[in-house]
């Protein structure tokens, strides 16, 4: 998988790089502001990206931005958002196509290189995998709908979903049975009206609405 770094700071940058390559990505291009992310974006044969968000000339929204824009040119398209700041408006939008390949982690509560790693690999295949803060400023401002419906314990089975993990580390965290985990998923997945498909599908989704208000 051929990845794009956007990172300003040089020492980060190269750990980055450094980090990725030993974890079995190639590292197509590793750039250090706006208008040369988004060409690099463009370029041919990149599977996937790991973005800041504030980047030069400015220092305010040009990763993001620019995450945006190569996700509307092609849906699907893997970002993992590396950042010390959480933007709340436009990781919602970030995130508001539904096709989930969406991460929003926050720098200095990485501290497992292999998760991070494996945080990206999850992208990678489609999965959404926010840090606990990012949930929490998303949901913050969004309103609730259909997710009123939803119990307390299956609200907490839909915030450890959004985080990315999976029934089985939910039930770890919840000290319960992973049966008692599928069984609140499902019954998230019927509140919010999900029709039945792939499981990791419904997943997206429900962490997409979630985080959206539907």
């Amino acid at each position: 998988m051929r990845l794009v770094v956007a990172e300003d700071l040089a020492l980060l940058r190269v750990g980055l790089i450094r980090i990725l390559e030993a974890g079995g990505f190639e590292v197509a291009a590793a750039v250090d502001n706006g208008p040369a992310l988004t060409r690099a974006l463009a370029g041919p044969g990149v599977d996937a990206a790991v973005v800041d968000v504030r980047l030069p000339p400015s220092f305010s929204n040009e990763g993001l931005l620019a995450a945006i824009a190569a996700r509307r040119a092609r849906p699907g398209f893997p970002v993992l958002v590396l950042s010390q700041y959480v933007e709340p408006l436009y990781a919602r939008e970030l995130l508001s196509s539904g096709e989930g390949a969406v991460g929003y982690l926050l720098k200095d509560r990485v501290a497992d290189v292999d998760g991070f790693v494996d945080s990206l690999r999850q992208v990678a295949t489609g999965s959404t995998v926010l840090d606990p803060e990012v949930v929490a400023a998303l949901v913050s401002g969004a309103g609730r709908g259909p997710l009123d419906r939803l119990t307390p314990r299956e609200q907490e089975v839909l915030t450890l979903m959004a985080e990315g993990r999976s029934n089985a580390a939910i039930a770890a965290r919840l000290v319960v049975t992973e049966k008692a985990v599928g069984k609140h998923t499902n019954n998230i997945f019927a509140k919010l009206n999900l029709p039945p498909a792939a499981d990791d599908n419904r997943r997206v989704l429900a962490v997409l609405a979630w985080l959206q208000g539907r």
